[in-house]
């Protein structure tokens, strides 16, 4: 800065400069980001022997086509090779300057491979990427803090690794700390911050820059409900200035629907989709409904959440199940419950979630059954589904029992454990109304009959 200019002056000059950027992306660019024929390929097993004279070895031999003398040997003769994996196969994709895109696909599809493209994070095997604009990535909220520095310390750390300048932190800041909520605390060391003040720091640092682009993986899961509505809303406000463009990951379909209109659904480094929003949640909730008529629960199932007082193993269905039941009837399976401690009666509950990975209603056991310890407990179910509306779901088993105090206690839980589809009825048309009056809230529905078998 010149001795005879104020902060007030390199402030508006810097101001200006962001402008005139701004207006020549918006201008002049017809994009804000293109990939051409990108591919990203990873390499498997070990490709590095740990030392630099076995390294040199390996290079040696392939340079003039002899075996490797560091390639690994199986007891049985075979040799064990590395692979290569593509993450990205072939992505031709162009976001325009002021969209909102949205970005799903299942474990493993290739999103955060992507998103970490387009953030410069690593480079692609081949194809061509343009961004016109500033980005702004959060791939991890927090990544650059320092645990050791305080909070105001790590705002001009992290602003500076996310692109901003000193004085354009000095100018934010009031903003960043007024935004995280955690004023008081600002000069003490984050190693001292709770969990959820942490990744509320980091967001308020990420989510007040002056970017045209910004790379958002899963951001919005932070902190309490109300922070995550403060986040929504942050995002709206974004979403709404000229020339923002926004590419959004997560796996909350909710979310994705609330702030996106276009959508991208990527399976297995492919995009199979681009369009509206609805169509792609649509699309990736059916590709992830598997239609069974027996589902077994391993104990260490990610899905589940082992309360170690009961372990729900299995559910089985008709053999003329195939995931799909008429509107306003019922659906009968089986359940089997290994007991861990004895019980008088346990009670099953299953959670109703819509599409949107929303829990819309639940459907508790008016009885109980009783459970042996050691003993496997087979449970009929009759689920009424009279009030749900057409469409796909998916279903959380859930054990429970009261306590001696009479409070209810979880004994075990699985996600997903099901899914279902309620097809429409057109005789039933009338009794439409009854199931649109509790759509979109969490209710309880018809309560299940069950039975010891």
């Amino acid at each position: 800065m010149n001795r005879n200019e104020t902060p007030a002056a390199t402030g508006a000059q810097e101001n200006a400069t962001l402008k005139a950027l701004k207006e020549y992306y918006l201008n002049e660019a017809p994009f804000a980001i293109q990939m051409t024929g990108v591919k990203k390929e990873y390499q498997l097993g070990q490709f590095s022997s740990g030392t630099l004279i076995n390294d040199v070895r390996s290079w040696w031999a392939r340079k003039h086509g002899r075996d490797d003398p560091n390639t690994k040997v199986e007891n049985d003769g075979r040799v064990i090779l590395t692979d290569r994996f593509l993450a990205l196969d072939d992505i031709n994709l162009e976001i325009k300057h002021g969209e909102t895109v949205g970005l799903i696909g299942a474990n493993g599809a290739g999103k955060s491979t992507l998103l970490k493209l387009l953030s410069r994070v690593t480079a692609p095997t081949a194809g061509r990427i343009e961004i016109y604009g500033r980005v702004a990535s959060m791939l991890e909220v927090g990544t650059g803090f320092n645990r050791e520095l305080t909070g105001r310390e790590n705002i001009y750390m992290n602003g500076t690794i996310l692109g901003m300048t000193k004085s354009e932190i000095d100018r934010k800041m009031d903003a960043i700390i007024d935004f995280s909520e955690i004023g008081r605390y600002i000069d003490t060391p984050v190693k001292r911050y709770s969990s959820g003040m942490y990744v509320k720091l980091a967001f308020a640092v990420a989510a007040n820059l002056d970017a045209e682009i910004m790379i958002m993986d899963e951001v919005l899961a932070v902190g309490d409900m109300a922070f995550q509505k403060k986040c929504i809303e942050k995002m709206r406000g974004i979403e709404q200035e000229r020339g923002k463009t926004i590419l959004y990951v997560s796996h909350n379909m909710d979310t994705i629907k609330r702030l996106c209109e276009r959508c991208i659904v990527l399976k297995q480094g492919k995009i199979i989709f681009d369009g509206p929003a609805n169509e792609a949640i649509a699309l990736y909730m059916g590709i992830n409904r598997a239609v069974a008529t027996h589902y077994d629960y391993p104990e260490s199932s990610h899905a589940r959440y082992n309360f170690r007082k009961a372990l729900i193993e299995s559910a089985d269905f008709p053999a003329s199940f195939n995931g799909q039941i008429p509107e306003n009837a019922t659906l009968s399976f089986r359940v089997a419950v290994l007991g861990k401690l004895d019980l008088s009666e346990m009670y099953l509950r299953l959670e109703i979630v819509n599409s949107y990975g929303t829990v819309i209603g639940v459907m508790n056991s008016e009885r109980g059954v009783p459970l042996k310890k050691n003993a496997r407990t087979h449970v009929s179910v009759v689920m009424n589904c009279a009030h749900l509306a057409p469409g796909n779901y998916q279903v959380n088993l859930v054990a429970e029992a009261y306590t001696a105090s009479g409070e209810w206690m979880k004994l075990d839980a699985v996600d997903s454990a099901f899914s279902l589809e309620i097809a429409y009825n057109a005789a039933a048309e009338e009794q439409h109304a009854h199931w649109f009056a509790v759509w979109n809230s969490s209710v309880n529905l018809e309560p299940l009959q069950i039975a010891q078998v």
